[in-house]
């Protein structure tokens, strides 16, 4: 029978088939395989002996959260406590294009700040809506519900950002654990611990701790560079240009034309000369 796993809790992998969830073992062989399923892992078991019997192949995975199968990611960003931050979602952003994952940029906190301050930011959130990203308030909840609809989602960033209380305010009768945000640190509390799949207005989320490292080392420099998706329309005369050092380099040149975010072009650059880990 084929399912698909919705949570794992020590050795039990709850595998979801039509309405009803099987608490099941593995097979002794994926130890010695180093087979490791996760959360949205397609799997085939059996339902009398509730034992997982084979991981379909998947379209992608994370092993900080583990979870796989993911469609689209709801990258949380908080404009304060904790502060907006453009090096923390280029790196989310880059993180999700590696991984063949669309990312929605979903802002909160909007009414803690001033307009004077937002104006700033706004128009840095333009131009990420003009490169073709999407950008969504956690106040737009039937624009978020509609992008729910038959897709995977995944809702992630900095802890405190308020990934929990906009899957309250999707669904109040969850009633998930939300945290203070530590003012001494900038971060929030530790609350979600285990990843669970949820069913949701027609589609699936997954509520997790939040991706605890964003790891480039395994990325050459020009998977790096083709994930910053703005770089394409400005094609170098150059094969396999990075776009560092060339005096002709059609991607410099628009970030001096003002066509391309200098922040980008910044976060880029630190992104390929240092393996990028981070700690939420």
């Amino acid at each position: 029978m084929r399912g698909q796993i919705v949570k794992v809790h020590s050795d039990l992998h709850f595998v979801q088939e039509g309405d009803k969830i099987y608490p099941c073992k593995c097979r002794g062989i994926f130890r010695k395989e180093k087979i490791l399923p996760l959360v949205g892992d397609f799997v085939e078991f059996d339902k009398d002996k509730l034992l997982v019997e084979k991981v379909l192949p998947r379209k992608n995975e994370f092993l900080r959260p583990k979870v796989s199968n993911i469609d689209q990611a709801f990258l949380i960003t908080s404009l304060v406590s904790p502060d907006f931050s453009f090096n923390l979602l280029d790196k989310l952003l880059v993180l999700m294009e590696l991984h063949s994952v669309r990312p929605i940029i979903c802002i909160t906190k909007r009414d803690l700040i001033g307009d004077n301050q937002f104006l700033e930011i706004k128009k840095a959130l333009d131009y990420y809506e003009s490169i073709g990203y999407i950008v969504v308030y956690n106040s737009e909840l039937d624009k978020i519900k509609k992008l729910l609809k038959d897709k995977t989602s995944v809702f992630t960033g900095q802890t405190g950002a308020g990934k929990s209380t906009l899957l309250n305010k999707l669904k109040p009768d969850w009633n998930l654990e939300t945290g203070d945000v530590s003012f001494a640190l900038g971060r929030g509390k530790h609350t979600t611990r285990v990843v669970t799949l949820y069913e949701l207005f027609g589609g699936k989320v997954m509520d997790t701790p939040g991706f605890s490292a964003l790891d480039f080392h395994n990325y050459s420099k020009e998977d790096i560079r083709d994930a910053f998706i703005e770089f394409s329309r400005y094609p170098c005369p150059f094969k396999d240009c990075l776009h560092t050092k060339e005096g002709e380099c059609k991607v410099k040149a628009a970030v001096e034309d003002n066509n391309i975010m200098k922040s980008r072009y910044l976060n880029y650059l630190n992104f390929i000369e240092e393996d990028i880990h981070y700690e939420n």
